[in-house]
């Protein structure tokens, strides 16, 4: 069976019309989920499972639709991270938090219905046959073993000065890497590839979701407030592990180069379909903000 497509022309198009699904909610509640879901962004991850999808042979708008279930739960994530009982953040994306543009209780309840209408969105749009793996992919990344559990890990080792660079892997394959992996293997899926290929996008994902994380620490280091959208130098002032914290810049830099390196290798059956994803990780490995 095919995926049921929905006639959006992009993304971004995708993603405003999943917010369709939430038409009976309280108003102040779809306004507090479109303002963090719709917040201009890099839509990382749903680029990822399109570029995905079209690297194993598949049709990228069929895609478009789990590319917006993605984005759901990595905002949901977004607006939980930044609660003063998490990183206390008051700006993202470079306005206010959720719970300062809002209020906490909403805050928190926008992101519990971005999360199940993730799900939700996934159902509605592909055949059972897709749907449900591509749901398995999400919720094994975003759970317990994958992206919340990486938070608790993040949360318990702030403050501490005994961890080193097993249990920061340990963070960030967990908070950081799972939801890439998801995003690879969910493409994947959609593409109806085979074993072989989705373990080879799995790979990829690794590498690029550790990639990601150094230069996010780089940048938390180095980098200017209003070009991120986010406060600049908050892990260390909270006392997290990060691995400029314990490899140094330089070493750092040099990990993730080989990291995009590795992300490459691992792309080689795909042979040019793979072309763009190529050339994302060499951004993401290069990126100032």
């Amino acid at each position: 069976m095919a995926p049921i497509v929905v006639a959006v022309g992009s993304i971004e198009d995708a993603i405003r019309h999943s917010l369709e699904a939430a038409a009976g909610a309280p108003p102040r509640l779809r306004e507090a989920m479109a303002y963090s879901l719709l917040a201009p962004g890099k839509r990382l991850r749903p680029r990822l499972v399109v570029l995905a999808c079209v690297a194993a042979g598949g049709d990228p708008i069929a895609g478009y639709s789990a590319a917006a279930a993605v984005e759901m739960v990595h905002t949901y994530s977004l607006i939980h991270d930044d609660l003063p009982a998490m990183d206390d953040d008051d700006l993202r994306r470079g306005r206010p938090t959720c719970h300062k543009a809002f209020d906490e209780a909403t805050a928190i309840l926008a992101g519990d219905a971005l999360l199940t209408l993730a799900f939700q969105t996934l159902t509605d749009n592909y055949e059972p046959d897709i749907a449900a793996p591509c749901c398995r992919e999400l919720a094994v990344g975003a759970g317990a073993a994958g992206m919340v559990g990486g938070q608790v890990l993040d949360l318990a080792w702030e403050n501490r000065q005994d961890g080193g660079i097993d249990e920061l892997q340990a963070v960030h394959a967990g908070k950081t890497g799972a939801l890439f992996r998801a995003c690879l293997r969910i493409g994947g899926h959609i593409a109806r590839a085979d074993e072989d290929a989705i373990d080879a996008l799995d790979q990829y994902g690794q590498a690029f979701g550790l990639m990601f994380q150094i230069t996010d620490d780089l940048l938390d280091v180095e980098g200017d407030t209003a070009a991120m959208g986010k406060r600049a130098g908050k892990d260390a002032g909270r006392g997290k592990l990060t691995y400029p914290g314990l490899l140094g810049v330089e070493a750092s830099r040099a990990r993730a180069r080989e990291l995009c390196r590795q992300a490459e290798f691992a792309l080689k059956p795909f042979g040019n379909a793979a072309r763009e994803l190529i050339e994302l990780a060499h951004q993401v490995g290069g990126r100032t903000h």
